[in-house]
């Protein structure tokens, strides 16, 4: 098959050639004239479309050969034209129509035309081609040694392959061929351009003889009938030559470029906002204070303009996602560096990462706070729980939506949530009746039924009722939840111990007593953890500390040290929970219950666990739900009572299933809170 279709091109380049040849020799008719000018503009097209869209120049690698088919082709047309303009007059419609309808069937129009072709083909394009074919060629040969010895180079300290190699120098052998010979094609196209302003001159003269001698035509009647055939014969001729030129010029000016041309040429000259600014509005200027045409500058002028709006917002676009890209690059560079393979190891604790559309939340340069309100957030959770809040990480992350944002608890994403920078969330608080129109959402921090509105519509949001948030507010509360939901985890012995030596300064009598004679940095560091996990504060570390002081040396479980701990802050932990001269309404444990739980302790050289009965679990947590299902109907946050040794193994028992319920055993609450039991959780 192959062969086949090698015999069928070979074929064909052959007819064409031998075409050309019959065409100088026989006469033909007018109609196929007509086609055979046709098929000579079509090929013209093709090769400079061709030329036009490869990407290397040795992919027209056969353009100085075809250069020369192409020539002798159309000179043979050129004859048989002639042949027929002098001997008939009537060389076929196709030229009848150039010389009519391109050149204004008018013979004066006719010749400028012509003449202006040819200037422009012979002065501007092919004498420019010619100059830079010729430097091309020579500095392609200057170059071939040291390019061979840059191969051999590559070859000798294993970059490249042997077929490679070889592959290289063959492309460097072809590209030397092919810019010699186009040096010399150059030289066709030159004396193309020639030999038709001969031909034209030759036909002009040849015609008026003939007119009046063998077809008693009038001098003036046989100038303008041989000038219009004339000039349609050189402008069907010229028009293919010039686009052939045009390929000409074209090939050998991208010869550095390997992308395609339509691409590299919008990037170059659009690629510079302050430019079509500037340009756009020289535009308008003309327009409206000189007298050309208004309705014309003024348009074009504010186009020039809006597209370079467009051009400026891509570059914004394109250069976060290239700073991004640059940062992954340079973690990428530390990477691969041996000394820097340890920070790999390291997790930051707390990391916010956003897509590229919540960056100017981030840029104080935009105006942006959310930076300001990650510094209150480590204040906020310093003051409410006695902890501090490790170093939150800010980061943006071009893999995520551009909305997007995502919190992650060392390393991995615990929250995640999406806004709308330019809106607002609005949360209807359960008293407002009316509706308004916006984008339904939830609530990232508690999950809570949001519609997003537009600014416009904040304010009679706000005059309805609607509790209404900015996005930077959004993002700052779903983090400070996340940070109190795994504060107890982000606690560290560092931290306590960092702790323990603020607490020594005013304290020293406490500490020397408490670490390390009775507890370890360890076990205090478990305590803390457990009063963190349930939302109490540690921020008075001494009142703690001098609760595990008195029973370190009775017991070193940490859970029970816990609940001394708790008891010793009954009045934070009242004010917390409970007001007082208030009435709270709570859910109490039947006693049975809590003869079942502490019958099931079991206790371990690790520790007390709970061993109770499956079915008995599965009957206290769905009494459980049944009774602070009443509280939460009342709009009461669920609050369970029970006996100060049973309130640790309750807690663990219902942690799994309710995260948020509240356990609190009477020791923790001060004499003068008033409490009303709606129910009671019996098994």
């Amino acid at each position: 098959m192959d062969k086949f279709n090698l015999r069928k091109t070979d074929l064909a380049l052959g007819i064409y050639l031998l075409a050309a040849v019959c065409f100088l020799i026989i006469p033909i008719p007018s109609w196929m004239l007509d086609i055979m000018l046709a098929i000579n503009l079509g090929i013209a097209l093709m090769i400079l479309f061709n030329v036009l869209y490869s990407k290397e120049v040795l992919n027209m690698s056969s353009f100085p050969t075809l250069l020369l088919f192409t020539t002798i082709f159309r000179i043979s047309l050129n004859v048989s034209s002639t042949r027929l303009i002098l001997s008939t007059g009537d060389p076929g419609k196709v030229v009848l129509a150039f010389g009519q309808f391109v050149g204004g069937n008018n013979m004066v129009i006719g010749v400028v035309i012509f003449l202006i072709l040819i200037i422009v083909q012979f002065v501007v394009i092919n004498k420019g081609s010619e100059r830079v074919a010729e430097v091309t060629a020579r500095f392609t040969l200057d170059a071939m040694p040291g390019k061979q010895m840059a191969i051999d180079a590559d070859l000798n300290t294993g970059a490249i392959d042997d077929a490679e190699a070889k592959r290289r120098r063959e492309k460097i052998q072809q590209e030397s061929a092919f810019f010699g010979s186009m040096d010399g094609a150059t030289k066709f196209v030159k004396g193309d351009a020639t030999a038709g302003v001969i031909i034209t001159a030759v036909n002009i003269i040849g015609g008026i003889i003939m007119g009046m001698t063998s077809m008693g035509l009038s001098a003036n009647e046989a100038i303008e009938k041989f000038t219009i055939l004339t000039i349609g014969d050189g402008l069907v001729s010229q028009i293919p030559s010039l686009v052939i030129s045009l390929s000409t010029g074209i090939l050998v000016t991208k010869a550095g470029n390997k992308e395609e041309l339509g691409d590299t040429v919008v990037q170059e000259v659009f690629s510079i906002p302050k430019v079509m600014f500037v340009v756009g509005g020289a535009m308008i200027f003309l327009g409206v204070v000189t007298p050309l045409p208004l309705m014309v500058f003024l348009p074009l002028g504010g186009l020039i303009i809006f597209c370079g709006v467009l051009v400026n917002k891509s570059q914004a676009i394109a250069a976060i996602e290239s700073e991004a890209q640059d940062n992954e690059e340079e973690e990428a560079n530390e990477i691969r560096r041996p000394e820097n393979v340890v920070s790999l190891l390291s997790v930051d604790p707390i990391e916010l990462e956003f897509g590229y559309g919540i960056l100017p939340l981030a840029d104080v340069n935009q105006g942006g706070d959310l930076l300001d309100r990650v510094v209150m957030i480590r204040r906020q959770i310093a003051l409410e729980l006695g902890t501090v809040v490790p170093i939150i990480r800010l980061r943006d992350n071009i893999q995520l939506n551009p909305n997007q944002y995502v919190i992650k608890i060392k390393g991995v994403q615990v929250s995640e949530g999406e806004i709308l920078f330019d809106h607002y969330m609005a949360m209807n608080p359960g008293f407002v009746e009316e509706e308004i129109t916006g984008i339904p959402t939830v609530e990232p921090s508690f999950h809570l039924p949001a519609i997003w509105i537009t600014e416009s519509q904040r304010e009679r949001a706000e005059s309805l009722g609607y509790t209404v948030v900015d996005p930077p507010s959004i993002i700052a509360t779903h983090l400070t939840e996340v940070i109190r939901s795994n504060i107890a985890e982000l606690l560290t012995r560092q931290d306590v111990s960092n702790l323990i030596n603020n607490v020594k300064e005013k304290n020293q009598a406490l500490i020397d007593e408490l670490v390390p004679k009775l507890m370890s940095i360890g076990e205090i560091q478990k305590v803390l953890q457990n009063l963190l996990s349930e939302g109490i504060s540690i921020r008075d570390l001494v009142t703690i500390f001098e609760t595990l002081a008195d029973h370190a040396a009775i017991t070193r479980d940490t859970d029970v040290l816990t609940e001394y701990a708790r008891q010793s802050l009954k009045r934070a932990i009242s004010s917390k929970y409970f007001t007082s001269n208030e009435t709270v309404s709570v859910v109490t444990l039947d006693p049975q219950v809590e003869q079942d739980i502490m019958s099931s302790v079991k206790q371990t050289e690790q520790g007390a666990y709970l061993a109770l009965d499956p079915e008995k679990t599965q009957k206290i947590i769905k009494s459980v739900e049944t009774e602070t299902q009443k509280l939460e109907n009342l709009g009461k946050v669920p609050i369970v009572i029970t006996s100060p040794i049973v309130r640790m193994y309750f807690k663990k028992l219902t942690g799994d299933y309710f995260k948020d319920l509240i356990v609190v055993s009477y020791n923790e609450i001060e004499s003068d809170v008033e409490l009303q039991s709606v129910g009671m959780v019996t098994a």
